[in-house]
């Protein structure tokens, strides 16, 4: 039988504000943090899991990328 995905969750302005701001506080917000945050957002605790996962991912990338480009471009000491 084939697994049935769930539909993708689109976030508002609004969401996505919080959800950044939330991020920058902490990256790896435990199970009670993961309910309140989505109590104040307005989706499933288990959405709020997902962000959080490719949030991280994404910032793991962008930190990654930022390295490399330190590495190429290496800043000059006047």
């Amino acid at each position: 039988l084939p697994i049935k995905k769930k539909p993708r969750t689109f976030y508002s302005a609004e969401q996505l504000e919080e959800l950044e701001k939330m991020f920058q506080e902490d990256h790896y917000p435990d199970n009670e943090k993961r309910r309140e945050i989505a109590a104040v957002v307005g989706v499933t605790p288990q959405r709020i899991l997902v962000w959080f996962q490719n949030r991280r991912a994404k910032w793991r990338k962008l930190q990654k990328l930022g390295i490399k480009s330190n590495r190429k471009y290496p800043a000059s000491s006047a």
